[in-house]
């Protein structure tokens, strides 16, 4: 089984705890979200983001699966909270040790 990638963990942690300050130091400072089609640029994207639709909903993460290597990585994830709530994977591309893209797309 492919390990959860440092940053990506660092992610869910964060996310788990409400920590946004956490959250947006597991990014570059040219990371790209998207979410089901809406794309978010750099640290102030994906502050809204995280206010719209993450920690500012109260997400909770689960990890079901990790396929990949350390560089690329589909994780299966459970959310829960007050906003979105299913299983599904999101795609992530590490870069020195942070997230650069991270994809949520509908299957």
């Amino acid at each position: 089984m492919t390990e959860l990638a440092a940053p990506i963990a660092r992610m869910i942690a964060a996310t788990n705890a409400g920590d946004t300050e956490a959250f947006l130091d597991c990014f570059t400072d040219d990371a790209y979200l998207e979410d089901w089609g809406r794309g978010f640029h750099g640290r102030e994207g994906l502050a809204s983001w995280n206010r719209t639709d993450n920690i500012g909903k109260n997400a909770h993460f689960e990890t079901l699966g990790v396929t990949g290597d350390e560089r690329h990585q589909v994780v299966t994830i459970v959310v829960t909270g007050g906003g979105y709530n299913g299983t599904g994977p999101i795609e992530f591309e590490v870069r020195d040790d942070r997230i650069s893209r991270l994809i949520i797309a509908a299957e």
